[in-house]
């Protein structure tokens, strides 16, 4: 009786282990899956882009006119950013991980608009702000971008590469109507649908 109570301890102490270790290993493969940026912020394979809060509140400090409304409500919508992270890559594995990314990401946030055309496609996803207007976070993801480009590719930094995949994060307190403005202004791809929101 003693040596069945002895194996069943064990048993019981081997599954505990498992149990704990499989607890203590959950938040770590979310955290993989969490931020992609983070993931590939030093990757030789993506150009990264982190503008910090200060930068867009010198951005709106430069040459606006603060008498005019529409400048005005531009300002205050660029500096109401609190985070701005793009990754851009040709890398088809990278490509791949970052799709598999904004579909996780994307469970916790509304799709305002799809657009697909010649085998890019576009995705925009919001999450809800103060009303209909505002967002707290604005996702842009573009896909098959080479397609589109006819494989000519875009010149960054002076050197012309192909773009397969790009992922934009906005975060803050968003004007939806002030928002294409701004990524007009930064060149970033697929902005302009955003007027027709």
């Amino acid at each position: 009786m003693k040596s069945i109570l002895k194996l069943n301890k064990g048993r019981m102490s081997k599954r505990l282990i498992v149990f704990v270790m499989a607890i203590m290993l959950v938040p770590l493969t979310g955290m993989a899956q969490k931020n992609i940026f983070e993931k590939y912020s030093d990757s030789p394979d993506v150009t990264y882009v982190n503008i910090k809060p200060k930068m867009f509140q010198m951005i709106a400090k430069v040459g606006v006119d603060t008498s005019d409304p529409e400048a005005k409500a531009f300002m205050d919508m660029v500096k109401s950013i609190t985070s701005f992270r793009t990754i851009v890559t040709d890398n088809k594995s990278i490509s791949a991980d970052i799709s598999k990314w904004v579909k996780s990401h994307s469970s916790s946030l509304e799709e305002l608009m799809e657009v697909k055309d010649d085998g890019t496609e576009v995705k925009f996803y919001v999450k809800e702000g103060k009303d209909e207007d505002h967002v707290k976070e604005l996702l842009i993801f573009v896909n098959g971008v080479d397609k589109a480009m006819k494989g000519k590719g875009v010149e960054i930094n002076g050197e012309t590469r192909n773009i397969e995949t790009v992922v934009v994060s906005f975060t803050g307190d968003i004007d939806l109507n002030e928002i294409s403005k701004l990524t007009e202004k930064m060149n970033i791809p697929a902005g302009e649908h955003l007027n027709k929101k």
